[in-house]
């Protein structure tokens, strides 16, 4: 008779089924993916290589599946450092900046965390990977969607996506621990301010052409600002387009 914990038992066989129907989409995805070295090849030379040393984002940008997260005819170039065309005209950040961007929140594992502009979707997988709950807005339908279907079908659970202008954030589910803005306003959008616990941290590139990435921590009296790096990103669109256009001569 075979033992209780024998590979041929049929009680084993059970629990070994048992045991990949528990295990989360993402794990078994970073087991299975031939392309996991590239993803590390990325993080050793492009991301800790410059100064980004938070075990939990080089854990999960060495774990999201990157290449998932951009149309088929760019995925050869998923994990080369640069941005890359995601339909729209918009654009998947390159790596170093999503895992900087990541790393200036200073998460735990325990917040909430508003990101606004969820484009196709990876960023805000990196963050549900160093975050309790990940709230995403994008304000073009086509992207939001498929961003939304595409988060579910590889297993982010604690990520939840929002078609809409995010100038106005999630005002129901505020206060967030953090806040990531993933397009440029001309300046902060006062509702995110508002939204921010605390004690919380928003990173946004504010600007026209030319951007400064923003570190703003939420104080008792008010709000720090901190100039990080030069950027470029899409312009945020919707009410601070309407900003925009409206400070033009």
């Amino acid at each position: 008779m075979p033992s209780p914990f024998s590979l041929s038992s049929p009680r084993a066989f059970a629990l070994c089924g048992l045991l990949l129907l528990l295990m989360p989409t993402t794990t078994l995805s970073a087991q299975t993916d031939p392309l996991a070295n590239q993803r590390q090849t990325m993080v050793d030379s492009q991301i800790r290589s410059r100064g980004v040393r938070q075990p939990s984002v080089l854990r999960a940008m060495a774990q999201v599946p990157r290449h998932l997260f951009v149309p088929e005819p760019f995925r050869a170039q998923a994990y080369a450092d640069y941005p890359l065309p995601i339909g729209d005209s918009q654009t998947i950040s390159q790596p170093y900046i999503v895992a900087l961007m990541t790393e200036l929140l200073a998460l735990d594992g325990t917040e909430k965390v508003l990101e606004i502009g969820t484009g196709s979707g990876y960023q805000a997988a990196v963050l549900s990977q160093v975050a309790r709950e990940v709230y995403t807005i994008e304000i073009l339908p086509p992207l939001g969607e498929q961003a939304g279907r595409l988060l579910g079908e590889l297993g982010y659970r604690n990520v939840h996506t929002r078609v809409g202008d995010g100038y106005q954030g999630w005002p129901e589910e505020a206060p967030f621990d953090a806040i990531m803005v993933t397009a440029a306003p001309p300046e902060v959008p006062k509702p995110l301010l508002e939204q921010l616990k605390v004690g919380g941290r928003m990173v946004v590139p504010v600007g026209s052409f030319f951007q400064d990435l923003l570190l703003i921590t939420r104080t008792p009296t008010g709000y720090e600002k901190k100039n990080i790096i030069p950027v470029r990103f899409v312009p945020m669109t919707g009410k601070a387009q309407q900003e925009r256009d409206e400070k033009k001569p």
